[in-house]
């Protein structure tokens, strides 16, 4: 919103605004229920034709949805706020194959093994929403803790196999599982047709794929490429915790992945040791792993896979902010 624009909030105010001809309506962020409200009270129907529907409450959300019956296909797309293009490039998918799109936000508290991670996570709900409705988002479902878990439950545990031991399994412990639980939780309540997932968290998409598979669900999960800023480093929510100087040292990732997909007759153990001596010269990075995986196992590997069938991620520390890529070989 620009200096000259200010919030409404609350239900008797926002019709009260809407029915005054002085008033120019910019944005309108509202319930179902206070939708249908609005439109019964409002002469200038015309004003609520394009709202995007929002939702704090997973029983009203499959109220919604149940209007469609099998005659609309969803696209869904979870995230935890704090939305960069990345997300939006995911929204921009799912409007491309779907008839409606579906964004939920929700910082999800069991997928957090460090709990100043989820204290310090961003919160930029009012700035997300207007992005959404720039990249034209049917739907947002944005719930407390508490319409998504009882009070004291915890993370289920899953059985995922290889996928989950090396790399983000063995450094967040703990993680997949919380990931897992409230995706889980998440396409029950949706049942979308398509979920649309980014390739920077390239261990999470197979997992997410295998979990699917565990559930038996019908809906189908999608890849997306990365999305990277001008330097190659991956856009990621945690890059607004990054100063101008760290960014631009933050693109190391980048190249060292670069370097790999460039060099791959190098073999991976001299791969993997030109990544680390790269590190190693940055007094500011700190190298976690550096690991290069088989895609259908994420198990580490001595010598290449078929083509396309290898990746390489890297997780790193910088000023104390957790970056994480990879790049398919």
């Amino acid at each position: 919103m620009n200096k000259s624009s200010f919030l409404i909030v609350g239900q008797h105010a926002v019709i009260e605004a809407l029915r005054n001809p002085k008033r120019k309506v910019l944005k309108v962020f509202l319930t179902e229920e206070s939708k249908k409200n609005i439109h019964r009270k409002n002469p200038k129907k015309n004003v609520l034709e394009d709202v995007k529907v929002y939702f704090k409450s997973k029983k009203e959300l499959q109220k919604h949805l149940s209007a469609f019956g099998n005659k609309k296909t969803i696209g869904f797309v979870p995230t935890m706020g704090a939305l960069h293009q990345g997300h939006l490039h995911l929204i921009e998918q799912s409007n491309l194959k779907c008839d409606i799109s579906i964004c939920s936000i929700f910082v999800n508290p069991t997928q957090f093994n460090n709990p100043n991670d989820l204290a310090n996570y961003p919160n930029t709900l009012t700035i997300d929403l207007e992005k959404l409705e720039k990249v034209k988002c049917d739907i947002v479902y944005n719930p407390p803790v508490n319409d998504l878990y009882t009070q004291g439950e915890t993370a289920k545990s899953y059985d995922f196999g290889s996928l989950a031991t090396a790399m983000e399994g063995e450094f967040r412990p703990g993680h997949f599982n919380g990931m897992a639980t409230v995706i889980e939780k998440l396409l029950n309540i949706i049942n979308p047709t398509i979920a649309f997932f980014g390739q920077k968290d390239l261990q999470q998409l197979y997992i997410v794929k295998d979990l699917v598979k565990q559930m038996q669900s019908a809906t189908v999960i999608e890849g997306v490429q990365t999305v990277r800023e001008e330097s190659g480093l991956a856009k990621s929510s945690r890059n607004k915790l990054l100063s101008e100087s760290a960014k631009k040292e933050a693109r190391l990732i980048y190249n060292c992945l670069n370097y790999c997909q460039k060099n791959k007759e190098k073999g991976v153990d001299k791969l993997k040791f030109h990544i680390q001596q790269q590190f190693l010269k940055q007094k500011n990075f700190t190298l976690e792993y550096a690991e290069f995986v088989a895609l259908k196992t994420m198990l580490p590997i001595k010598d290449w896979e078929e083509e396309n069938e290898n990746a390489v991620s890297i997780s790193a520390y910088h000023s104390g902010v957790r970056l994480i890529d990879n790049i398919i070989l």
